[in-house]
């Protein structure tokens, strides 16, 4: 039988097997850029790590390509890094950390099978990581918590244990215990077989830690009043009953911990440890009709990611492909389901930071690159031989909104052609109306930030520089053909068409208007959209 027309079931269950599929989540300044390098430099997948805020002449993390990201020390894309590990296949997908491209991270959070949160010891949980968390709970996401700069002054370990299970209910398990306190740190205790670990900085922190196995009763010499605290901690744990549940964790109610610092690379290689034996492999996937869709049938995929623009030799357009079910070999021909019609994958490809490379064959949990896959969208599924569709993925609520103009009409066509790749990237959404016409498209988005990555890739990218100017909108819901013409008459609203899917959207200058008309004209459909973070 032809490759993607059925599946070896036996291998491919053996190959998802040893995957390992997830994504980092945390607010920005936690440190999960630094975090996914030193992951990547524990598994010998990168010589040496690079760090967001560096020394100068230091290189930036391998994960943020946009010079934009480069520059301003922040990550806006989503980027995957695959590696090998002990015997397993880890697929990281990196995510935007700023809270203006959230809507990023949703997306890369459909395509995951775990998620590591990350805490700064400082800091506990804050806003953005609240935000996530809540999208990893609604999607059952088994979630790992690393808390993060225990080299630098921070709050208490038990006073940080208590927060998570306060605030978002989740049970902590810690699995391994710092000696000393947050900004004097000497190791970490195993709490499974007790063992103890020193650690000592290299330069910059660029190489993996010195990890220095001490016995007990030399440790309990030399680190004195900080080993007596941390075993009395640790004494204390095992008396509340503070142990991993394996069952519990699957459900999304208990959370393994483990301390360290990623920028020295301390207890990095402890956490990857834990996402190889802990974290899940991908299971069935449920398609529209919440049918299950088990590992071994033939081929299907869905696209989380869309992005122009990673390789300026070629200028190419790459969608990313989560493989759902199936074995994936280059050169099979899938159908896009949105559509019916064909797609060729001869130049199929797997992606690291900025670099990629031909990939022959793929498994469930793994990312595919297929460079201009033309009329592919974020959220469509491309499947072999068995037909399936898997669930959308929800746009954001957006919250601001600009008009768009070239700024020299001798550059319309470019103009055009740009703002439609940004549309189908989910950059922004497009929205547009007879009243306005094709010059001018209403760009919306969750956080203005998105607004400057349009401005620098319509002159860098396209060659067609733009002028946005400010709508005093900020809030949006869906309606419908018959509600159209009521909203359009209302003081302060506009309904615009979705270019993306063809949705009605009324905006609105703020909810109070919203209710307003709500209660004026109940008949009317206004349908909430997703709000930034939330679940749906």
């Amino acid at each position: 039988m032809s490759a993607g027309t059925t599946s070896s079931g036996d291998g491919v269950i053996a190959e998802a097997g040893r995957r390992r599929t997830f994504a980092v989540i945390s607010h920005p300044d936690a440190g999960k850029s630094t975090l996914t390098e030193a992951l990547a430099l524990h598994a010998a997948a990168i010589e040496q790590a690079g760090a967001v805020h560096g020394k100068a002449g230091r290189r930036g993390v391998t994960s943020d390509w946009m010079d934009m990201e480069r520059s301003r020390g922040i990550s806006i894309t989503s980027s995957v890094l695959r590696f090998e590990y002990g015997g397993a296949l880890l697929n990281l997908l990196d995510t935007p950390g700023h809270a203006d491209f959230s809507e990023d991270t949703y997306r890369v959070l459909a395509a995951v099978d775990g998620a590591i949160m990350l805490l700064d010891s400082a800091k506990g949980l804050e806003a953005q990581t609240l935000k996530l968390f809540d999208v990893c709970r609604h999607r059952k996401i088994p979630v790992i918590t690393f808390v993060n700069k225990w080299d630098r002054p921070g709050r208490e370990p038990l006073e940080l244990l208590d927060e998570v299970e306060q605030r978002i209910g989740l049970r902590p398990a810690p699995l391994n215990w710092p000696v000393g306190v947050a900004g004097d740190f000497r190791g970490l205790i195993d709490r499974v077989d007790g063992s103890y670990t020193r650690f000592r900085r290299t330069p910059g922190g660029a190489q993996r830690a010195v990890a220095e196995p001490v016995p007990a009763d030399r440790a309990a010499a030399e680190e004195g009043d900080a080993w007596t605290t941390a075993t009395e901690e640790l004494a204390l744990l095992d008396e509340i009953g503070a142990t991993l549940d394996m069952d519990a964790f699957a459900a999304g109610t208990c959370t393994p911990v483990l301390f360290g610092a990623a920028l020295p690379n301390f207890g990095v290689q402890a956490l990857l440890e834990t996402v190889r034996r802990l974290a899940p492999a991908p299971g069935p996937r449920a398609d529209e009709r919440g049918v299950d869709r088990p590992v071994e049938a033939p081929f299907a995929g869905q696209v989380f990611k869309v992005q122009a623009g990673m390789d300026r030799a070629h200028r190419d357009r790459l969608a990313f492909v989560r493989v759902c079910s199936g074995r994936f070999e280059r050169g099979m021909t899938l159908t896009h389901a949105a559509t019916g019609r064909p797609l060729t994958t001869k130049h199929a490809q797997t992606v690291f930071g900025r670099d990629r490379s031909t990939v022959d064959a793929a498994y469930p949990g793994d990312v595919i690159g297929l460079p201009n896959a033309t009329g592919v969208k974020v959220g469509d599924t491309l499947y072999s031989a068995r037909p399936v569709t898997f669930p959308p993925i929800p746009a954001f609520a957006p919250e601001h909104f600009m008009v768009a103009h070239v700024d020299d009409n001798g550059r319309a066509k470019q103009f055009r052609r740009g703002i439609d790749q940004l549309d189908n990237e989910g950059v922004v959404q497009v929205l547009r109306s007879d009243l306005r016409g094709d010059g001018a498209p209403v760009l919306a988005a969750v956080g203005p930030l998105q607004f400057e990555v349009v401005t620098a890739r319509m002159e860098n990218e396209f060659g067609a520089p733009v002028n946005l100017a400010r709508l005093d909108y900020t809030t949006a819901r869906i309606t419908d053909k018959e509600s159209a013409p009521v909203l359009a008459a209302q003081r302060g609203v506009e309904v615009l068409t979705r270019v993306l899917d063809g949705a009605l959207v009324a905006v609105f200058p703020d909810k109070w208007r919203v209710r307003a008309i709500e209660r004026d004209h109940p008949e009317l459909t206004l349908t909430p959209m997703l709000a930034a973070g939330a679940p749906d």
